[in-house]
């Protein structure tokens, strides 16, 4: 099986999107392999497929970890004056 290669979503294999190493995906978040591994042991960070004794991740599994771990600081509007900004509605 080819690590550079994605399947798609009828399972046929893809040469378009190659698998990114630990390496690559650490300096593409600006993050040291060592976090990557430590959140790896915790079950945290981007999925991750193993084949073998490596480690690899595809590009959209990176793209959809940064897309969940943003963060919206814009304050919530409230109709309640009561509520102080940020404050999550109940």
């Amino acid at each position: 099986m080819n690590p550079r290669a994605t399947t798609t979503e009828r399972g046929q294999m893809s040469e378009t999107t190659r698998a990114l190493t630990e390496r690559e995906v650490a300096e593409l978040l600006g993050l040291s392999v060592a976090t990557l591994r430590a959140w790896r042991h915790r079950g945290k960070g981007p999925r991750f497929l193993r084949l073998g004794r490596s480690i690899r991740y595809l590009p959209s599994d990176v793209n959809d970890f940064v897309r969940a771990s943003a963060v919206d600081t814009r304050p919530i509007s409230s109709s309640d004056d009561d509520s102080e900004l940020g404050e999550l509605p109940l």
